[in-house]
């Protein structure tokens, strides 16, 4: 069996789609349905079964995956320690992740002072959500995340060193145009009648949640696919959002931010892996704080008082594990 093969199987369980899994490979879509059901004729069970929005694993298919991941992660790392072995340690790139309001805003910052203070140094940076960040730095594929404990908060996993940077207020973005505008701090309940717009899941369950304590309820009439068409849904008129207060500075001109009466936080974390960490890593993590303590507003309480509880489950306290 060919990793390649592999490869494929495993992106097309990732991003459920046999078109999108195509696209990311720069294979054809035929191409990937090819190798999937030749994987399938050598091993002789179905891998990967249709449904309405694309196509998952099953049962037998997810046992696959699993070491199919398993196997292609110690193959790169093969292949890297081959590079770095012929380039010297500081030759490897560092890998870095980042939920997208921060890699919007602080994580950039962050990564330009590092420049200045290492000089030359080859790095990439992935957006994610943070459960998907998380999975990559076990696997190996990234060296530094930068996360949040919003819901469904983060989990506890021995392989990774967490370590608390802050916590950031959630703000609402309005319309440049909206009455409300320059007018807070608002109460929740100033804000029952809007109309609001979530790009995941998460955010919308801390909204949800904020709301309920304030009781009223917030009316998510709108989706969006991403941060980017959040904001333009809002600027655009049509409903308003709650975002982390980090991303207050890399706002487009056209939304404005007003400040929440006791408004909800967010715990904001790193994550390394404790095994072959990155020789930059730890320049990096004092940079991140450095920027992130910078742009929390005065007065913020830098440490939580108890574990946040999110839809039943106790997320991790705000410090390292």
């Amino acid at each position: 069996m060919e990793l390649t093969v592999w490869r494929t199987f495993v992106t097309v369980c990732r991003l459920g789609s046999l078109s999108a899994a195509a696209a990311e490979l720069n294979h054809t879509q035929s191409a990937v349905s090819r190798q999937i059901a030749g994987l399938e004729r050598q091993l002789g069970v179905p891998l990967v079964e249709r449904h309405a929005r694309g196509v998952r694993p099953t049962a037998v298919g997810e046992v696959f995956r699993r070491h199919a991941l398993a196997t292609l992660n110690e193959a790169d790392r093969a292949v890297r320690a081959v590079r770095e072995a012929r380039e010297g340690a500081l030759g490897r790139p560092l890998a870095v992740g980042a939920t997208p309001s921060l890699a919007s805003g602080i994580v950039p910052e962050a990564i330009r002072g590092l420049l200045k203070r290492s000089g030359s140094l080859r790095w990439s940076l992935l957006p994610g959500l943070s459960a998907q960040l998380h999975t990559r730095v076990t696997a190996g594929d990234l060296d530094v995340a930068v996360v949040t404990d919003a819901p469904p908060g983060l989990p506890q996993d021995p392989r990774v060193e967490r370590r608390f940077l802050g916590l950031d207020d959630m703000v609402v973005v309005l319309p440049a145009g909206h009455p409300r505008a320059g007018r807070g701090p608002v109460p929740m309940q100033a804000l029952a009648d809007e109309t609001w717009v979530e790009d995941n899941d998460g955010s919308a369950a801390l909204l949800r949640q904020h709301a309920a304590r304030a009781g009223v309820s917030a009316r998510i009439g709108l989706g969006a696919a991403d941060l980017l068409g959040k904001l333009a849904l809002v600027a655009t008129g049509h409903a308003i959002a709650l975002i982390p207060g980090v991303l207050t500075c890399a706002l487009r001109a056209d939304v404005t931010t007003v400040a929440l009466a006791d408004p909800p936080t967010r715990g904001i974390y790193t994550l390394t892996a404790r095994r072959d960490p990155h020789p930059a890593a730890a320049g990096l993590l004092d940079e991140l704080a450095a920027v992130f303590a910078s742009h929390r507003p005065a007065g913020t309480d830098a440490r939580p008082a108890a574990p946040a509880v999110h839809d039943g489950l106790t997320a991790a306290p705000h410090a390292d594990p």
